[in-house]
């Protein structure tokens, strides 16, 4: 098997690569209005993601001042509250709030304990800083440090949120390991240089033919056994 050895840095996108994002919204939805079906539910996941999804590259084409997701998701609160008919003034702030409260995959918190012991890890994500520090909390995430890409006032993929990474680690671009579960965030971060690592997660965005990052992974475990063998490898079956 090919690989990479001399990483000394380890960054994970958080959301959707370390937390279920979808099934974390769905549940504040159905806490929101619990006598809709789960074909309801889907749709307004779909408004949601969609709502954040345009706003965020609206922001990153100049075409919108930047605004946390904080402010993002409040908004795509109150498009699901209308669509959905509620109107209950506490449960559109709790909903608000939903993207603060998502589970971990299942080898999230386990696999970012192991490879803390044999590295710095570090989260990089687009959610705000109050946002990503409830996240973590919420969780179970740890980390050496947590990074928002609010701290540049951008959204992934800009190069300056990764640039971020690479000043928190330093060291040399080519020793950090970007690890997502985002073909398009890991094409972001290997433009700046990085080395980058695929895991596999429901509803993620995989790699094409035409990618050609470090590592592929079914999962965390099997990344984090590569790493911590001094080695990120193919991680097929």
């Amino acid at each position: 098997m090919s690989g990479i050895h001399g990483i000394e840095v380890v960054v994970f996108d958080v959301l959707g690569t370390l937390v279920d994002e979808s099934g974390g919204l769905r549940a504040a939805m159905r806490e929101a209005a619990p006598a809709s079906g789960e074909a309801a539910v889907d749709e307004w996941v779909g408004l949601w993601q969609r709502h954040c999804e345009r706003e965020q590259q609206r922001i990153r084409q100049g075409h919108r001042p930047y605004a946390d997701t904080e402010v993002i998701d409040a908004e795509a609160a109150r498009r699901v509250a209308e669509r959905a008919g509620i109107d209950d003034p506490a449960a559109i702030d709790r909903l608000a709030t939903a993207g603060q409260r998502l589970p971990p995959w299942g080898d999230s918190v386990a696999g970012l304990g192991r490879l803390a012991r044999r590295f710095p890890v570090v989260g990089l994500s687009n959610a705000s800083s109050t946002a990503l520090l409830r996240l973590n909390a919420h969780a179970g995430l740890r980390w050496h440090q947590a990074l928002s890409a609010e701290a540049v006032r951008a959204y992934k993929p800009a190069p300056e949120v990764y640039r971020l990474a690479v000043d928190a680690a330093g060291c040399p671009p080519e020793r950090v390991l970007m690890v997502a579960a985002h073909a398009w965030d890991l094409r972001g971060a290997r433009a700046v240089g990085l080395r980058t690592a695929y895991v596999h997660r429901p509803l993620g965005d995989p790699p094409t033919g035409s990618d050609d990052f470090d590592g592929q992974f079914d999962g965390l475990d099997r990344l984090v056994l590569a790493l911590t063998a001094g080695q990120v490898a193919s991680g097929s079956p």
